[in-house]
């Protein structure tokens, strides 16, 4: 008989989907397998949306950004349909049975984990893999994605070195991470960033100011400021890391919506908190102070060479598991080999910055400062 195999893409799009799709399909040809691409993400696999993905499909999309089958936010159990939020997984059991698939590999992060391990919880043979320019997946080493937006964002800090100094400015440079700082903390360190703050440690702006007051009393009058998105000062830790408690506490669904709208409200008051670190430090320093928001341009282009390999390694390896029959994993790169990891493993967990990580260390020797 023969046999097939689905993929699709979801969350946010991340270098190196092409080329993870491409050694899936590859490998899976070789195999003997019929490859099934659903086009954008959880929905496209509800609406039975496809693309098949043969030779000349997968020729060429190893160097190319994005995702050739597109990719959506859109969860299985609660899915807006005709108005309506649904849970349609029970419709996306008919079209893996219908297509006769003996396995689904979905790429995406933390969300599509919990959303892939729902459907193997009905039945289905699931397998991921770890994509986010975040790098915040649970269980791996690195996510592919991570190692192109890094260099990206390295680039960026680069080429405001020479306006800042030229302008005696302080730049502050907002990078994206969610709530894992990996991002703005290895880009930092790799730019000469003079100050980092990332969501694990929070900051005390006067901190930052007193640290960049040092510096032009030295005669450094200008400052590189690299903020991850997720960046809170002490006081906003406070009231988040409260909200949080209160939701994970929360017996009743009142409690509980309560504090999601809660958190909700704080997430949504940290939305412009990079122009407010601004301002104040140009208040406490004197300094003129100017944000650059990097924004999606660190998800976009031709993925790193790191990325393209990680991406093909994890890629190929999904076809060994499913020839070896093993199921709701995620493939996991640990040093230079993978690893299977149970999805209960992964789902509901965050990989962030350990507070005594070598990376903070050596920024520290170096004299950076974290405002704490």
């Amino acid at each position: 008989m023969e046999k097939y195999v689905g993929i699709l893409t979801a969350g946010g799009d991340s270098p190196g989907l092409n080329a993870a799709i491409r050694g899936v399909g590859k490998a899976a040809h070789r195999a003997g397998y019929n490859v099934i691409g659903f086009r954008d993400g959880f929905r496209g696999f509800m609406e039975n949306r496809t693309m098949r993905l043969n030779e000349q499909a997968l020729s060429g999309i190893l160097t190319t950004g994005g995702t050739i089958l597109g990719t959506s936010r859109d969860k299985p159990h609660k899915m807006p349909v005709g108005g309506q939020t649904m849970d349609m997984t029970d419709a996306m059991v008919d079209v893996y049975n219908n297509h006769h698939l003996d396995a689904l590999i979905c790429l995406g992060g933390g969300g599509t984990a919990k959303n892939a391990y729902r459907l193997h919880q009905k039945g289905l043979n699931v397998i991921t893999l770890p994509k986010t320019i975040d790098n915040d997946v649970a269980m791996t080493d690195m996510t592919f994605g991570f190692d192109t937006a890094l260099g990206i964002a390295t680039e960026a800090i680069d080429r405001l070195h020479s306006t800042a100094h030229s302008h005696h400015r302080i730049i502050v440079v907002e990078i994206m991470g969610h709530n894992a700082g990996w991002l703005a903390l290895g880009s930092g360190i790799a730019g000469g960033a003079d100050v980092i703050l990332i969501p694990e440690l929070p900051y005390d702006i006067e901190k930052v100011a007193k640290a960049i007051r040092r510096r032009s009393r030295h005669g450094s009058r200008f400052s590189i400021v690299a903020v991850s998105e997720g960046a809170m000062s002490i006081a906003e830790a406070k009231k988040y890391y409260k909200a949080r408690t209160k939701r994970e506490k929360a017996r009743t669904r009142k409690e509980k919506d309560k504090a999601k709208k809660k958190l909700a409200e704080l997430e949504h008051q940290r939305s412009d908190s990079t122009f407010r670190i601004s301002r104040r430090l140009e208040e406490l320093t004197g300094l003129e102070s100017r944000v650059t928001i990097l924004g999606y341009l660190q998800r976009g282009g031709t993925p790193s060479s790191a990325d393209r390999l990680l991406a093909s390694r994890l890629g190929t390896a999904c076809i060994e598991l499913i020839e070896q029959d093993i199921y709701g994993v995620m493939v996991a790169a640990r040093g230079d080999s993978v690893e299977p990891v149970p999805l209960n493993q992964v789902v509901g967990k965050r990989k962030t910055v350990p507070i005594d990580h070598p990376w903070i260390d050596c920024a520290r020797r170096v004299g950076t400062s974290f405002g704490d």
